[in-house]
């Protein structure tokens, strides 16, 4: 592996957390347990994206985190990001983004929800995989999940590190302990983010 990976990931999502609000939450979130920020913004045009890329990666940058961008690798590259994150259905495009990016310290990672996929993005060489629903998401209600045992299950079909995304807040985190997790609504719409990525952390990591 070519660098530390995180622990504990905000992932961003402007239609539900944009602006002043997000960055305060982010803010908060990162000066507790938070180490990694997923820049997930599919709707935004490019100079939007950068401008939010650019801003994300100085406050980042002042807390020692990491910073992730999705699919955009020329914007990773302009922002000088940690790593490109995709979609499975993007990833034979992993040897090019490594190209693209240029630096072996730069990481790879991709979205799974299928054993298969996991295989996918093991033989494309990521070094790091999110496998979701672990469970009931507001984004895809009524959708079906992994649940605790069935992602554990499809988790240790591969040996690459697995990020735990889907529907985890404090209700539920406890049964991942132990596990890296993704989060966005549990830390962003939480009324006290740093209180609440605070409590997550705790969770997972400490018992």
């Amino acid at each position: 592996m070519r660098v530390k990976l995180p622990s504990l990931i905000v992932i961003t999502d402007s239609s539900r957390y944009s602006d002043e609000l997000l960055f305060a939450a982010l803010e908060q979130a990162l000066a507790h347990g938070v180490d990694a920020v997923l820049l997930r913004e599919k709707a935004l045009t490019s100079a939007k994206l950068l401008a939010l890329a650019s801003r994300l990666r100085e406050l980042t940058t002042a807390f020692g985190v990491a910073l992730y961008i999705h699919t955009q690798a020329d914007i990773a590259n302009a922002v000088d990001a940690d790593g490109v994150h995709v979609g499975s259905g993007d990833v034979t495009n992993i040897p090019a983004i490594r190209r693209w990016l240029n630096n072996p310290e730069k990481t790879v990672s991709v979205s799974c929800h299928t054993a298969q996929e996991l295989q996918l993005a093991e033989q494309h060489g990521a070094d790091f995989v999110f496998l979701s629903p672990v469970f009931p998401t507001q984004s895809h209600p009524g959708s079906p999940h992994l649940g605790v045992k069935g992602f554990n299950t499809m988790a240790s079909t591969t040996k690459l590190p697995v990020v735990a995304l889907g529907g985890i807040d404090s209700s539920n985190c406890g049964e991942l302990k132990g596990r890296r997790v993704a989060v966005i609504g549990a830390i962003l719409g939480a009324e006290d983010p740093g209180k609440a990525a605070k409590a997550l952390h705790k969770a997972i990591f400490q018992g």
